[in-house]
């Protein structure tokens, strides 16, 4: 009987926490053929379908909701045994600035490894908007941040570009609209000033109608029809396309910023931990 290789059960775990192939494929670093192969070669041993499709991704079988426990048990173990063998396991805790937006996932299940990896490790979470992470950073009160800017500071790690556009869920019938709806941040922020001055240079006549604190806000209220906002290109799926009348392309950079201060062994590995995530 075959039996379960660890490598392969660390590929089915990347998949099930990204939702698709494509994903896990970008988390493990492998092209997204060899991911599939892998996928195959798992469920060749254990005689089951482990996952299927579901909408854009993939979800797991009744199969796959009973070997992810114990996949994500043996996968901790033997990094936890590894760590205590070399005796590199780390000490201390780390204030964290984590965005609410579409980063905050991706974000999570590196720091979900990282403590894994090194339970001595206190981390200390702050997921909100990131507006206020660049003075949280000034002033010490955080040890590091990832974040978006519209330009990256000198030393500033970048992630991800990115490009924000104008987006509505019926972008035809808002393009007839005399004042457009529109959905904005309910502080200042660079977000908000950028939204307003493009519709401002573009002469259109618009309104305020939904305001949030909160990236997901912004997106349930464009995703309901009722307003249109600036949403990551990526973001751009049926029922939900860039408006036309406005082709703006923004650029915004997700950055990884530590404070001036920060320093040690703790932070330089949370640090790499990101970047090996993101491949940078």
């Amino acid at each position: 009987m075959k039996s379960l290789d660890s490598d392969l059960l660390r590929t089915f775990l990347a998949i099930q926490t990204a939702g698709s192939v494509t994903g896990g494929a970008d988390t493990i670093g492998r092209s997204q053929s060899a991911t599939s192969l892998q996928v195959r070669q798992l469920e060749e041993v254990v005689g089951q379908p482990l996952f299927k499709r579901h909408g854009r991704g993939v979800a797991l079988t009744h199969a796959g909701e009973r070997l992810a426990p114990v996949a994500r048990a043996v996968v901790q173990s033997l990094d936890a045994i590894h760590v205590e063998l070399r005796g590199g396991g780390l000490a201390g805790k780390l204030r964290i600035g984590m965005p609410d937006d579409g980063a905050g996932p991706e974000l999570a299940g590196i720091l979900a490894a990282f403590a894994n990896l090194h339970p001595d490790v206190e981390l200390d979470v702050q997921c909100s908007f990131g507006g206020g992470f660049a003075g949280a950073l000034t002033s010490e009160r955080l040890d590091l941040a990832v974040f978006e800017v519209p330009k990256p500071a000198e030393r500033d790690v970048v992630l991800r570009k990115s490009h924000l556009v104008w987006m509505g869920r019926n972008a035809r019938a808002f393009a007839n609209a005399k004042t457009l709806p529109i959905a904005v941040y309910n502080r200042d922020c660079w977000w908000r000033d950028l939204a307003l001055s493009s519709l401002e240079d573009a002469n259109r006549p618009h309104q305020i109608a939904v305001t949030s604190e909160s990236a997901s806000g912004l997106r349930a209220a464009v995703l309901a029809g009722i307003a249109v906002g600036i949403l990551c290109d990526a973001e751009s799926h049926a029922g939900v396309k860039p408006l036309s009348e406005l082709t703006t392309r923004l650029p915004s950079y997700l950055v990884l910023r530590t404070a001036t201060g920060a320093r040690g062994p703790v932070c330089d590995a949370m640090c790499d931990a990101i970047r090996t995530a993101f491949k940078v």
